[in-house]
């Protein structure tokens, strides 16, 4: 799920308890030469450079700022299979063999994540559990069936049904009449995790260099990436800057709108609050459009993240709002003190779906997760690095997938979902 912005933001919680030290990340300086050269240090970044250093090409990673600023760093840590868009919309464009083949890879991307935690020891505290919240009656039609036609289509049953005193066990409120529980879902530490891959990638051998804003990218052969004290030359680029992509590769730049989100930490509840909140430490997500989500910390602080905003403004009365919001879901922490207000910045595509793809026979992305990019951006970094490799064929099944840019331009595209966004805020209510 969600996201970061610009550098002046609030420091966030998980920025207070960093538990990854890497080995020291120079800026750029000078001139450089390396098998490949990856653009920003989130997870996409930081696990293509992994995945390729394993496999023995020399790696430099570019990062504007530090290792996991933007989403990857700030994000609400929520790890499950599945995309940011229906599965429904990836048998419609791609057909349900390749759909399957999309969803075994997004539960691949689950068992990745869990794989690299434990190889490379990154303390990120990692938990099972998670909810789809119904909200509305309407919400428990479509998740039933969404739970139906997951088992008769795809095979998959990993999806419990709730209500009652069965999803009290879960999570103690009356907001919800129903919810689907997810054995193979949970959560983690984003921000550990993110580090945590970027240390696996510097013990292998790759370099990373901080404080190092691409400012231009100059195609061919080599591609080479400038920064402001140095330029690096390389048989392949990978552009996995997400929702930081500012204007760097044109011809990504109308397929992806940067969306801001915003979170909230409290301070470190009781066992009793602990009890009648979260009772098994699961993460939950609501089933509107502009959904909420949450889950407790290490320290059993409630992390909750919600509200939107597509023009670079934080909605009115922000604060008020996710603190009201949060007690009306849990009157016992009503007036729980607030320690970490934070916000940032995710990609979505106009689908929804991810956006993977080579620019250049010897340039590469993936972008746009919208909100659901925790386990799958690192799958994309496995198989960015298959294809380098030469063994593409996972990574173009994931090609395939049409995308097209949002309409209406520079100028007009951010104005118009707005206006598409008030329309799915309505049917919310509704």
């Amino acid at each position: 799920m969600p996201l970061a912005s610009a550098l002046q933001r609030p420091v966030s919680y998980y920025r207070d308890s960093i538990a990854v030290t890497l080995s020291e990340c120079p800026p750029l300086q000078g001139e450089a030469r390396v098998d490949v050269c990856v653009i920003g240090g989130g997870v996409t970044g930081c696990s293509t450079a992994l995945h390729l250093a394993e496999r023995g090409y020399s790696v430099m990673l570019l990062e504007a700022g530090e290792i996991g600023h933007g989403a990857s760093g700030r994000s609400g840590g929520q790890i499950l299979p599945g995309l940011g868009t229906d599965i429904a919309t990836v048998e419609k464009a791609l057909g349900l063999e390749r759909a399957r083949e999309v969803w075994e890879m997004s539960r691949e991307s689950v068992r990745l994540t869990a794989s690299l935690v434990e190889r490379h020891a990154i303390p990120c505290d990692l938990a099972w559990g998670y909810l789809h919240a119904a909200v509305k009656p309407r919400h428990v039609h479509e998740l039933k069936a969404f739970q139906a036609g997951m088992a008769e289509r795809y095979g998959y049953t990993a999806l419990e049904w709730l209500e009652g005193e069965a999803l009290r066990e879960h999570v103690v409120t009356d907001v919800y009449p129903g919810a689907l529980f997810e054995a193979e879902g949970g959560h983690l530490h984003p921000l550990n995790y993110t580090l945590g891959l970027a240390r696996a990638a510097q013990r292998a051998g790759a370099r990373i260099c901080e404080h190092s804003a691409v400012i231009e990218v100059r195609q061919g052969q080599p591609v080479q990436a400038i920064t402001a004290g140095g330029k690096v030359s390389a048989d392949f680029l990978v552009v996995a800057t997400n929702a930081y992509l500012h204007g760097l590769v044109p011809e990504l730049d109308g397929r992806i709108m940067r969306a801001a989100n915003y979170m909230i930490a409290t301070e470190p509840l009781s066992s009793e609050q602990v009890a009648h909140v979260l009772p098994r430490n699961d993460a939950l997500a609501d089933a509107n459009f502009v959904l909420d989500y949450y889950r407790l910390s290490a320290d059993h602080r409630l992390i909750y993240g919600g509200e939107v905003s597509y023009n670079g403004r934080e909605p009115r009365n922000l604060s008020a709002r996710m603190d009201a919001k949060m007690a009306h879901l849990f009157p016992l922490l009503k007036g729980v003190k607030i320690d970490y207000r934070w916000g940032g910045d995710v990609a979505i595509t106009l689908n929804r779906a991810p956006d993977f793809g080579r620019v250049a026979a010897n340039l590469y992305y993936a972008q746009g997760y919208s909100g659901h990019g925790m386990s799958l951006a690192g799958l994309a970094g496995k198989l960015l690095a298959e294809t380098i490799a030469g063994q593409s064929e996972r990574f173009d099944i994931f090609a395939a997938m049409p995308h097209r840019s949002f309409p209406g331009g520079k100028w007009l595209r951010t104005p118009l979902l707005v206006l598409a966004t008030q329309f799915y805020k309505l049917r919310d209510r509704l």
